[in-house]
């Protein structure tokens, strides 16, 4: 069994940074894949960020240039640094990992961007 724990959201005005943290406990590995979604009121959920293979990395287009998803595999965390935030950034953002079928979740942090 695989639990996520996510950290680091909150409120942060437009052209700020946050970093968003995905710690996971259990049988994880350095080929497993690793991402981030957000989900935003009223709007389907949709991936912003991933690490789907060992050293590939793949990005939304409304995000590319500005967010960096990275891991540390010694400490089964993944990231989501947020830099030049938009107010279209708010949003729920969920991080996960797939182990095998399996994909687990992250609890959700909230993100605001607003003046």
């Amino acid at each position: 069994q695989v639990q996520l724990v996510e950290s680091g959201g909150g409120l942060v005005q437009p052209g700020g940074s946050l970093r968003l943290s995905c710690a996971a406990s259990g049988s994880i590995f350095s080929g497993n894949a690793v991402g981030w979604f957000r989900q935003q009121p009223g709007k389907q959920r949709e991936l912003v960020a991933a690490i789907p293979s060992t050293e590939v990395t793949a990005y939304a287009d409304s995000v590319k240039g500005r967010f960096t998803i990275s891991r540390d595999n010694a400490k089964n965390t993944h990231y989501l640094q947020m830099n030049s935030l938009k107010p279209e950034d708010t949003a729920v953002y969920f991080c996960y990992v797939r182990v095998g079928l399996a994909t687990y979740w992250g609890q959700g942090t909230q993100v605001t961007v607003s003046s």
